[in-house]
């Protein structure tokens, strides 16, 4: 399997809006008109439907992990490094909501949990303690996402640390609003469903 391949097939996985579709069909509406507007599991949570949100957290992370595993099954190492990454990417980035989707952090975890598992599971409990710590889930992705890279340099190889570090990035990119609101001390808590 080429690398150009799994890229594609990463990026058409990774785009396939599942909270958008999840929460159509369960005849909540347009995710994107509620909360924060975006696509993820944590706006999902918003509406009050805890079902619906639990299942865009598995979903999402479940397209990373499918399209890693099964470009490392038919490829290689690298093959689903490459479509782990771009998948995260097509859930941030999909061509079918104008390029306008969610941050990705249930994509990456599904990443990192079938690319290196010690990796995934260090990010998943990084996350929980500090979700429970402090009861703000950008905040818990925050230290999740920068954590994961030092995970892959000492329980995985190089080029997991460095697709670790890429996700890291655009992740970490993708909360410039919550970062500000973190720093004004103004970020909804875990459970509210006021969202800017």
């Amino acid at each position: 399997m080429g690398l150009l391949f799994a890229a594609l097939f990463g990026y058409l996985l990774g785009s396939i809006p599942f909270g958008l579709l999840v929460t159509r069909l369960a005849g909540v509406g347009d995710i994107r008109a509620i909360g924060s507007g975006n696509i993820g599991a944590t706006n999902v949570l918003r509406t009050g439907r805890k079902g619906l949100a639990a299942a865009t957290l598995l979903l999402d992370g479940g397209k990373g992990a499918v399209a890693a595993g099964i470009a490392t099954w038919l490829g290689d190492t690298d093959a689903g490094l490459v479509a782990g990454v771009i998948a995260v990417l097509g859930h941030n980035f999909p061509v079918w909501l104008n390029f306008k989707g969610g941050k990705g952090v249930a994509t990456t975890l599904g990443v990192l949990l079938i690319t290196a598992w010690p990796v995934g599971i260090g990010a998943c409990l990084t996350w929980l303690v500090i979700a429970a710590a402090f009861r703000i889930s950008s905040l818990a992705a925050l230290v999740a996402l920068a954590m994961s890279p030092v995970y892959a340099l000492l329980f995985a190889t190089p080029a997991h640390a460095l697709a670790a570090l890429i996700l890291a990035v655009l992740g970490i990119a993708r909360h410039h609003a919550n970062i500000r609101r973190l720093l004004k001390g103004e970020e909804p808590r875990i459970g509210k469903k006021k969202a800017a």
